[in-house]
């Protein structure tokens, strides 16, 4: 099992996601906010390797506006070398990596202009997997989207669309269940339909689920992955307590955590922690299974 967290270490002198407005563009500062972003990222791999926290997810926004109109950058080509060494340090230290494009990818969208957007926003998640070289067992994660009053119609709006996207993105995207729309049940039925692969939210699954012991779910989840697709990988959270339902916690929750890790025993996975003080309770965990073996 590889642990790790998304995104932001708040341990390092850096964050990795910087950005800026869509008025304030201009090619000298997108070339300065990626170069800072790729040192960033750097730091923060090397931080997880000496911490035994192989697993992360890498910022949507490494390159801003990447998938944007106004990007005139060849930012594939200007910081090849760069992420190309990345990568290398990446597959050198076996770390599994993962992206998730934000809420407005939407496959299944109703209208024609957000799906092509989505198109774009996919293929620049992954291009940026494919210029480092890594192997596909670097994934892309997204939810299947709306409902839009028909959940049929919409599912295989989804299968439609996915059979038009790009092969390089199809070999990358796996879908998740999420906690409102989409339990596992469905993205099973998506799996059947086209053979993304389901990645299992725990979290989601607790929220929404038709009755499903963890422990089928998990084996059913997965079930979806190929060999060519490494093995599973998870999302886990608990409840913020006082917060409304499907609130991240702000801190692993350690005796959750111990059910979770007894109920899934003998199921291969990597676990990406959906916890707001990402590496904080990434190193807890990482004791927590330490100590179990």
């Amino acid at each position: 099992m590889k642990i790790g967290y998304p995104c932001i270490n708040r341990s390092v002198d850096c964050r990795g996601n910087r950005t800026f407005r869509l008025k304030s563009y201009s090619q000298q500062r997108l070339i300065q906010t990626v170069q800072e972003n790729l040192s960033c990222l750097d730091t923060m791999l090397r931080y997880n390797t000496e911490h035994n926290l192989l697993f992360f997810r890498i910022t949507s926004d490494l390159v801003p506006f990447a998938s944007h109109p106004v990007c005139d950058v060849d930012w594939q080509n200007i910081f090849k070398d760069g992420l190309e060494k990345i990568g290398r340090y990446i597959k050198k230290q076996n770390i599994r990596i993962s992206m998730h494009p934000d809420q407005f990818t939407l496959i299944n969208s109703l209208r024609e202009d957000v799906f092509e957007r989505s198109c774009r926003e996919l293929e620049y998640h992954c291009q940026v997997l494919d210029v480092m070289k890594l192997d596909l067992d670097a994934k892309i994660q997204i939810h299947v989207g709306g409902v839009y009053g028909d959940k049929p119609a919409s599912i295989k709006r989804f299968t439609d669309r996915y059979h038009q996207l790009d092969p390089s993105v199809r070999r990358r995207l796996v879908i998740e269940n999420d906690d409102r729309q989409y339990s596992l049940q469905d993205c099973l039925i998506i799996n059947r339909k086209c053979s993304v692969p389901v990645l299992f939210d725990f979290f989601h699954h607790r929220l929404l689920n038709q009755g499903e012991p963890v422990e089928k779910a998990i084996t059913a989840a997965a079930a979806t992955w190929k060999k060519k697709d490494g093995i599973l990988m998870v999302d886990y959270s608990s409840q913020q307590p006082g917060k409304r339902p499907g609130s991240h916690t702000e801190s692993i929750d350690t005796d959750d955590f111990a059910m979770f890790l007894q109920k899934t025993k003998g199921v291969d996975f990597d676990i990406m922690l959906e916890i707001k003080d990402k590496e904080k309770s990434g190193l807890k965990a990482v004791q927590m299974v330490s100590s179990l073996q």
